[in-house]
């Protein structure tokens, strides 16, 4: 048996996501074995992270500088801005360096069942981003479930008497994925949006 400290250690590292009690234990066990040079690091980077962790007024992306590195670069495209559920969902997006717009995160997705309204999003902001010009184009990258496609449906609307043009990322047959391992949706989806070759 670990002692308490060790055992609450692993019992925090399991509540993260990915992790579950066995993986944290591992976890734990490799950094008892490198204390000397992983833990100080893991220590001095959480700290960090701890002291200096801001959201952007901006866009809603979790960075240590407000306005984030996203808004601030001058490399990026300012008349695209794409929509997103939640913070992972930028980082996912522009780690893989496809979109060179800007970003706007959402805090979620409409849910009756869960009782997330739009005024518990940030929907008015980005509608204020919009109206205030200079925005060309607006990608809606809601997730592919029936909530991210309400949300992506509703602002929309909201924003379809604006003088922006309005996209969706698309949805259907993933690359290198094999139809008979494919859910009913995501074929109907894919058969939806085909496409001339």
């Amino acid at each position: 048996m670990a002692s308490q400290e060790i055992e609450a250690l692993s019992a925090a590292l399991a509540r993260l996501p990915g992790l579950g009690p066995r993986s944290a234990r591992r976890a734990v066990l490799w950094l008892i074995k490198r204390r000397e040079t992983a833990l100080p690091a893991l220590l001095d980077a959480l700290e960090r992270v701890r002291d200096g962790l801001v959201e952007c007024q901006t866009c809603g992306n979790v960075d240590t500088t407000n306005p984030c590195g996203v808004c601030t670069d001058p490399r990026r495209d300012a008349r695209a801005l794409c929509v997103v559920e939640e913070v992972a969902d930028l980082w996912a997006l522009d780690r893989a360096k496809l979109f060179t717009g800007r970003y706007h995160v959402l805090g979620g997705r409409l849910s009756a069942l869960d009782g997330v309204r739009p005024e518990d999003l940030t929907i008015g902001p980005l509608i204020a981003r919009v109206t205030a010009g200079g925005i060309d184009e607006v990608v809606l990258a809601m997730n592919a479930t029936l909530e991210g496609q309400t949300t992506a449906h509703y602002i929309a609307e909201r924003l379809e008497a604006l003088p922006v043009r309005i996209t969706q990322l698309a949805h259907g047959l993933p690359v290198g994925g094999e139809l008979d391992y494919l859910d009913e949706g995501t074929l109907a989806q894919a058969l939806r949006a085909r496409r001339p070759v």
